[in-house]
């Protein structure tokens, strides 16, 4: 006969079992533990001594406000001799007595999110159950533990933003492991109008990776939904602040939680990426931001980006836009909807740009699917290879009304980044997503995915060519120079006329003010001859002009006065900030007070006010951000030198290992300049 056990009290364990299964940044407060991996409570007994064989304990585990076994959210089962860990089991693995350890694993299948165990008639416990990367049987398993450190434990990283000629490095503090940070991403699950609308069967589908991923792609952004950000593309911030503010994802889902519900405003691309990256990390799912450069966004689905320009070369907008660059979210899971080559990263969009069934949401699709141009596989795989294999045609609105098509080599889909593992170096995946270009595969993609296009419409280079050329020094508020040069690589004398222009530009692709324009009738190139025509761009001219992005858009037509025949070559610039300097005083050690000294050097013609630093780092401040002011930051211009602004702040870290002290500084006439230090805190 079966005796049940008459349990007194228990004890979770939980520094020991959430250290076991990398929960322990958490805090140890509470029971966290991931799926398909053993995890051990003390059970002390009111009476009567556990005999093998004799004791029984019926269990319960329970999620969502619906239990069901047939929808995976309930789970009986007694004790076994022995754990299996394909499902929810339990087993006695210390010695008979009064005293027991109790052994019990998750199904490594199971819904992810807060669960009761019901332990018989003496009492239920609560824990939260995570995915687990380090379980063979998990869909998100990953088998690289340098992998696993950098895609889930990581709190900080590095998202490239800039140009594709000059990749600038942002810091962002992902801080998955920051107080209340795990509860915030269990209630944006919980908000989901999936779960709203049926929460059993929501519920249900937390088991799956793919399922959570789609839903964490719609609710970053707040379009159809009670959502986390707001996007905004414009220079109008009113009721909230830039993107750019932003240093890392903490305060924002902090923000959204504590405003019950309300979207964050604002974010754009990298920010939306950012986020879901933090709730997926927390969640248990590896991932990583990834940066596509030139990324097309074609919206009626055709391959083709159309570009208009007027006569004097300058771009008019249109629905189809080509982003300077695009961020996006990549994700490491099995597709057991689809064959097993099409495991792996799948690139999954939170930033609202189209709709998909329905919602404004995006992925994920297999990254290895929109290489082979399969595009019939879920989900939105047409979307996300038109943002890297687009073709790209420009015409020429003339003011009688007619146009004609321009010659122009401009290629989407470049230097597809991301941080390296255990570096902040950039790491170049494009060769993920696309073939060489020209070879024989990039052609067999192009035929599956039906791009006739890219197939048919090979340009013929009309003989005249016109590139861009600049200089390394291009810095925020210097006077600089950017450089047409013309080559006539056909056999006779060419008259031609250029056009070479510069406007201020969005990272998104939206065009401002002129910043520098000069228009040279009469060029006249022997055969293979060249000329090389230089554009002064004056920070007096371009200064008020620039976006936060400090993006300019470089523009050269040329026109073939013979053959009636047009060149374009265009180019984005980014123009460097002032570098922030990082000092660290001292020893860095856990929990003993540490110094860091910022300082910036005003390097613009003009005074600076209104200045401010701000501070923030994963397990450095304490989840919080320090804020620093200095009234003003003056300039010299009686000798080539400038002020130095330097403060010192002061700050205890919580946790050993690597991390990063991300600086933000802010001023009247410099904004959101970014600067960061790797800090290795001893134990």
């Amino acid at each position: 006969l079966f005796k049940a056990l008459d349990i007194d009290r228990w004890d979770l364990e939980c520094e020991f079992n959430n250290t076991d299964h990398r929960t322990d940044l958490n805090g140890v407060d509470r029971l966290i533990v991931r799926r398909g991996q053993v995890f051990t409570i003390s059970l002390y007994l009111r009476s009567g001594n556990y005999q093998p064989g004799v004791g029984s304990l019926d269990l319960v585990a329970e999620t969502g406000p619906q239990p069901s076994e047939q929808y995976g959210t309930r789970a009986s089962f007694g004790l076994s001799a022995d754990i299996d860990t394909s499902r929810w089991s339990a087993a006695v693995t210390g010695p008979p007595g009064d005293t027991l350890t109790l052994s019990i694993c998750a199904a490594p299948d199971a819904p992810i999110g807060r669960y009761t165990l019901t332990l018989g008639a003496s009492g239920q416990i609560e824990f939260i159950l995570l995915y687990n990367p380090w379980c063979p049987d998990d869909a998100v398993y990953m088998d690289n533990e340098k992998s696993l450190e950098e895609y889930v434990l990581s709190q900080d990283g590095i998202i490239f933003r800039g140009s594709s000629k000059h990749p600038i490095a942002t810091p962002w503090n992902f801080g998955q492991f920051e107080s209340g940070i795990l509860d915030i991403c269990l209630r944006i699950l919980d908000m989901n109008p999936k779960c709203l609308r049926n929460p059993g069967k929501d519920y249900s589908g937390r088991r799956n990776p793919i399922y959570v991923s789609r839903v964490l792609s719609a609710m970053v952004n707040c379009n159809d939904d009670k959502g986390v950000l707001l996007g905004r593309w414009t220079d109008d911030y009113e009721g909230g602040v830039s993107p750019m503010f932003w240093r890392g994802s903490v305060e924002i889902l902090r923000n959204w939680d504590s405003q019950a519900c309300q979207p964050v405003r604002y974010g754009q691309c990298w920010v939306f990426a950012a986020v879901a990256c933090s709730i997926s990390r927390a969640l248990g799912i590896p991932c990583r931001v990834v940066t596509n450069y030139f990324s097309a966004h074609d919206t009626n689905g055709n391959l083709v980006i159309e570009r208009y320009i007027n006569e004097n070369g300058e771009p008019i907008q249109s629905r189809d836009m080509i982003w300077n660059y695009h961020c996006w979210l990549e994700s490491w899971m099995t597709r057991p909807d689809l064959k097993s080559e099409f495991n792996g990263w799948q690139a999954s969009d939170p930033t609202p740009q189209e709709k998909s069934e329905g919602v404004y949401c995006c992925g994920p699709i297999p990254v290895r699917a929109i290489k082979e141009g399969d595009l019939m596989f879920k989900y939105d795989a047409l979307f996300v290879f038109s943002e890297v294999n687009a073709d790209v045609v420009t015409f020429r609105k003339n003011k009688d009304g007619s146009t004609s098509q321009v010659y122009s080599t401009a290629v989407v889909g470049q230097k597809i980044s991301t941080k390296s593992v255990g570096s902040d170096a950039r790491e170049d995946i494009t060769h993920l997503y696309k073939y060489p270009e020209g070879s024989d595969e990039e052609r067999e993609a192009f035929k599956k995915a039906n791009h006739q296009n890219k197939l048919l419409h090979q340009q013929q280079n009309p003989g005249l060519h016109v590139t861009i050329k600049v200089t390394s020094d291009m810095s925020k508020g210097c006077d600089f120079d950017v450089f047409a040069v013309v080559t006539n690589n056909t056999q006779s004398e060419k008259k031609c006329r250029l056009l070479f222009g510069s406007c201020a530009v969005s990272y998104s692709g939206v065009t401002g003010g002129n910043c520098g324009f000069k228009d040279l009738l009469n060029v006249e190139l022997p055969p293979g001859g060249e000329r090389r025509v230089a554009l002064r761009l004056n920070y007096s001219k371009y200064g008020a002009l620039l976006t936060e992005d400090n993006l300019i858009r470089l523009g050269a037509l040329l026109l073939d006065y013979t053959t009636k025949e047009s060149t374009l070559a265009v180019r984005n610039i980014v123009l460097e900030n002032p570098e922030i300097k990082v000092r660290i005083l001292g020893e860095p050690k856990v929990n003993r007070k540490l110094a860091a000294e910022i300082t910036l050097q005003n390097t613009l013609p003009v005074q600076l006010d209104n200045c401010c630093f701000t501070i923030e780092g994963a397990n450095l401040t304490g989840g919080s951000l320090m804020c620093i002011k200095q009234t003003v930051i003056f300039f010299l211009t009686s000798a080539s030198l400038w002020e130095d602004a330097k403060v010192k702040i002061y700050f205890t870290p919580s946790h050993s290992g690597l991390r990063k002290l991300v600086v933000d500084f802010n001023s009247s006439k410099l904004s959101h300049v970014k600067g960061y230090r790797n800090v290795i805190i001893g134990k």
